[in-house]
Formats: structure tokens, sequence, C-alpha cells
């Protein structure tokens, strides 16, 4: 199997507080888009965070891989609509995403409600984006 290497690239200025960045994508389709510490802890503000690319990532992968369980499972996917939310907690215990709910709603002929939640967890814990979350990360400094 082939692999293929996505790339986004950022840029930051300042502070954690005070400075602000952008993230950008290298296939073009979005980007520059504008980063703060306050679209993470406050309001957007017309910013993004990099809880907002995570989710908007899973949705994606989520919704892929639910297309894919519910054909090896007998039905013909129809649509569908996913939402990731992604919480960020800053405070006392430290920094750090403290969970993703996804929530999907859709249909697929062939699969009865049983059918389609069985697909749905199985896309939940296949989905790449979701085993990623905890896979180990390298790092390399130039």
């Amino acid at each position: 199997m082939a692999e293929l290497v996505s790339t986004a690239t950022a840029a930051w200025q300042g502070g954690l507080a005070d400075g602000a960045g952008t993230v950008s994508l290298a296939s073009g389709a979005a980007g520059p888009l504008p980063v703060s510490w306050g679209s993470r802890t406050e309001a957007a503000n017309g910013k993004t965070s990099p809880e907002e690319l995570i989710g908007a990532a899973h949705a994606a992968c989520f919704s892929m891989a639910l297309s894919h369980e519910i054909a090896q499972a007998g039905g013909t996917p129809g649509s569908t609509s996913v939402t990731a939310k992604v919480t960020f907690a800053a405070g006392e215990d430290g920094v750090g995403i403290s969970g993703v709910a996804l929530t999907v709603s859709g249909s697929a002929d062939g699969l009865d409600a049983a059918g389609f939640r069985q697909a749905a967890e199985a896309a939940k814990d296949g989905c790449p984006v979701s085993r990623a979350l905890t896979v180990p990360i390298t790092l390399t400094v130039e």
C-alpha cells in the first residue's frame, strides 16, 4: 500500500497569550488560517484553533470510516452528518484535550437503527484519526 504524507505548516509570533499565528495546508485547500491562544480558551473571533482543526479532521475521517463500515455490514451508505466537538481544558490540572464527542445522524439502506449504531461504533474505533490521537509522535529540531 502506498503512503501519502499530508502537510500543514504553522507560523507563530510573540508570546503565548499575546502572540498570534497562522496555519496553512500544503494542498492549498485552506489557509492561511489565523490562530491564537484566545481562540483556544475564549472566543474564536474569526480565528481557528488546533482543536477545531482536529475536530474537522475527525468528523471527515469518521464520515469516511462510517461509509465503509455500513458497506461492510451489507448496507448501502446514504447521507450522514457528523459533528466532532473537541474539548480543550486549560486549568489547574494542566492544559490539554480532554475529550472528543462525535455526533452522527444519517441513514443507510439495508441496516436498521441497531445496525447503523454498530457500524458507527466500529467507525469510531477504526477511524485513522481516532487511532492517531494516541500514536507516538516524533520530533526533528533543525
